[in-house]
């Protein structure tokens, strides 16, 4: 029986996506549950799972944009029993211990790379080659794909070679190499492209700063990161930090979460924040729900949960949409200062940077402390300064003294005296 297996939908609103790579070569044996090929939208990268067992044939090339709902690819289920009993013969890993036992049997003389048919085999590798009656060519056909990453690491391989050895004279002497590489834009990376180009023409985007000092907050994770990790099962980091006291602020500046929906301001009394994450396939935007509900234990597993799916391009496009407010951190890369841009609809982004010791005054007196430079871009047309000015000085306050996280991020002097 010949099955047919089409491209699945990633939502409502898309109706073409890209193939993004196939995970197998035409005619292979497949099994049921294995994955044929990751798909691309605008929005997420989804996976193409064989749904039975059986020879594939690919009917989509690489990088084609197709409709949602084409046949991919079929499977001849008639070669099920073969694609079942190829799975079952394919030999298991050794454990960890048998290695390490191996590896002691080597031989000092035999620590130098050897080399097989011009292909390098390492002493180990050898060894268990030669007990389990392989060549080379055996393990060079059992590959069967050849990722970028592999060809990649021979040609920095060849050339730290090729530099260690050669003359200084080559390097005065060598020719100049002006190869251009071309490629293609993916589907999400043009989407992007639109929705920013779209948010600086169509928003009165304006951007505004402050800067806090990181000294409480970092001996707060340095005094209890080892409980907390005890306690939790995930280190706290600084994003739960600013997520939090972003939520905190939102409440005393419910505008910075709100948005524009035709001639309605819309203002939702629950705080979903989207978290910037850098993917191998561009910018993605978890979005954490509820976070005025959550503390900061919820919110490290919550954006470590997120993140990793990102990463490996397994996020639901369910967990990537409805954020109402952004936060993005461009510090982990080393940024000092940035005007990040709004994430339509919603209408205000907060930018993280990277922390530099630096003079302050404290008392009348010049200290060095931990700084970090806040950025909040934000839609002026309905947010005034005034709003966008005090949601950052909010967030700076709880920051400098974590002690008003508890309090909601009010000044316990003046609740004590009910100003």
């Amino acid at each position: 029986m010949i099955v047919e297996i089409k491209v699945p939908t990633p939502g409502e609103s898309i109706a073409e996506v890209e193939i993004s790579r196939w995970n197998v070569s035409d005619g292979d044996l497949v099994s049921k549950d294995q994955e044929l090929a990751e798909i691309e939208s605008d929005k997420a990268t989804l996976s193409l799972v064989a749904a039975e067992s059986g020879k594939i044939k690919i009917l989509l090339k690489e990088e084609q944009t197709v409709v949602v709902g084409s046949v991919a690819c079929t499977i001849d289920t008639s070669f099920a029993s073969l694609a079942e009993s190829h799975v079952d013969s394919d030999v298991e890993q050794e454990p960890v211990s048998e290695i390490k036992e191996k590896a002691k049997e080597v031989k000092p003389t035999q620590t130098a790379v050897l080399e097989n048919n011009g292909v390098k085999v390492s002493p180990l590798a050898h060894n268990v080659m030669e007990e389990a009656g392989l060549h080379v060519e055996d393990i060079i056909n059992g590959l069967k794909r050849i990722s970028v990453a592999d060809v990649e690491r021979v040609k920095t391989l060849a050339s730290v070679s090729s530099t260690q050895n050669a003359p200084l004279s080559s390097f005065t002497n060598a020719s100049v190499v002006r190869d251009v590489e071309r490629q293609k834009m993916t589907t999400l990376r043009k989407k992007l492209a639109q929705r920013l180009v779209m948010v600086k023409n169509e928003t009165a985007m304006l951007t505004t700063f402050n800067e806090v000092d990181m000294s409480a907050v970092m001996t707060l994770r340095k005094k209890y990161q080892t409980d907390f990790v005890s306690k939790h099962g995930v280190k706290l980091g600084f994003m739960s930090f600013f997520i939090k006291a972003a939520s905190l602020a939102l409440k005393h500046h419910p505008m910075i979460n709100a948005w524009i929906d035709n001639e309605d301001i819309v203002i939702p009394s629950y705080h979903d924040v989207s978290v910037a994450v850098q993917t191998p396939k561009g910018l993605m935007v978890p979005v954490i729900r509820n976070v005025e509900t959550l503390g900061l234990a919820d919110i490290e597993n919550s954006l470590k949960a997120l993140a990793e799916k990102a990463r490996i391009g397994k996020i639901s496009l369910e967990e990537m949409t409805g954020g109402t407010f952004t936060v993005t951190n461009g510090g982990v890369f080393g940024s000092m200062l940035s005007t990040p841009i709004i994430n339509p609809p919603q209408s205000a982004i907060l930018g993280m940077h990277n922390i530099v010791e630096r003079p302050v005054a404290i008392n009348g007196q010049v200290e060095v402390r931990p700084v970090m430079y806040l950025a909040l871009s934000y839609d002026h047309r309905i947010i005034d300064g005034k709003d966008s000015v005090g949601f950052l000085v909010k967030i700076k306050e709880m920051l400098e003294n974590p002690a008003k996280f508890l309090l909601g991020g009010n000044d316990p002097e003046k609740m004590m005296l009910d100003l």
